[in-house]
């Protein structure tokens, strides 16, 4: 006989809660009931997932093992039937999204016309900007962030994750030379950011540790002034692959100092305030869009 998902959920679900008894309440079923799920998926996997004391359950090493794959699982027909949902509501309404410039141009941008077709009666309002806004003042449903988030009262969804690398023009290198290692940096021209000054520490492995914080001969607050300045030959900088893919397809930006990059990724998130009932239409945003770069990851 095979596993069930009811039986993965009583199992996780006691687990969470810490008691067959709390388990049941919040699943609405009895405490026997709960325990003869148990009892059936330990006999199907011929192992004991929990072992039970006067005062408290406690995990097996094969039940901490099969507690991961059994979220996954539940994790992935939960998504799977959100999902499906999405597509059956007919979400409709005002959506607007915040995020960066360059991620606005080079992803969101592409698939607008795709996520539109799926969701016509969705009134899509993009806001685009390079600092953090507060979701509330600026009236945005979900905002796209780059980089580690800070503690937050917003709920945040991972979505992808991409990978820096340092590019040049050739008509720098041309005209600068190429540097081929990292102390070659002090007599070149350094493309950075005002803020956040994160972004000045570059994804270097040098003797002294990684990551190198650099001072920037030219600095703006935008990631895509950034990439036009390199695109123009004004110096080497530190870009995010969701930005560079068609510069480098085409040879307008080349790799520079590859063996001593770290293999450092940007994570991305969906982040919006936490309700009992997330908007239909922000939940079928976030769901494409966790679909569609998953996919281009």
């Amino acid at each position: 006989m095979k596993t069930t998902l009811d039986e993965l959920l009583a199992f996780q679900t006691v687990v969470d809660t810490g008691s067959i008894s709390a388990a049941a309440e919040q699943l609405g079923q009895t405490s026997s009931g709960i325990s003869r799920a148990l009892s059936r998926l330990e006999q199907k996997l011929n192992t004991t997932l929990m072992r039970r004391t006067t005062r408290r359950l406690e995990l097996s090493d094969e039940g901490r093992l099969f507690l991961a794959r059994s979220r996954a699982i539940l994790q992935s027909v939960e998504a799977a039937e959100d999902e499906l949902a999405c597509r059956q509501l007919k979400p409709a309404g005002k959506l607007r999204v915040n995020a960066a410039s360059p991620f606005i141009l080079h992803v969101l941008v592409p698939l607008v016309n795709d996520f539109l077709a799926e969701y016509p009666d969705i009134e899509l309002e993009l806001h685009s900007g390079d600092s953090i806004v507060d979701l509330i003042e600026h009236r945005a449903d979900v905002a796209v962030r780059i980089g580690t988030l800070r503690d937050s009262t917003l709920h945040a969804r991972p979505l992808t994750s991409y990978r820096l690398r340092l590019y040049a023009s050739p008509t720098y290198l041309k005209k600068a030379g190429r540097p081929t290692k990292i102390d070659d940096l002090a007599r070149h021209s350094l493309l950075g950011f005002t803020q956040p000054e994160i972004l000045n520490t570059w994804p270097l492995r040098h003797p002294d540790g990684d990551g190198l914080p650099i001072t920037p001969t030219i600095a703006a607050s935008s990631g895509e002034t950034v990439r036009q300045l390199a695109l123009a030959g004004a110096g080497i900088a530190c870009l995010s692959d969701f930005m560079t893919g068609p510069d480098r397809a085409r040879g307008d930006l080349v790799q520079v100092l590859m063996r001593d990059t770290l293999e450092q990724r940007q994570p991305v998130h969906a982040v919006y305030y936490r309700n009992t009932e997330l908007a239909s239409r922000i939940r079928c945003f976030v769901d494409f869009l966790a679909l569609r770069l998953a996919d281009s990851a």
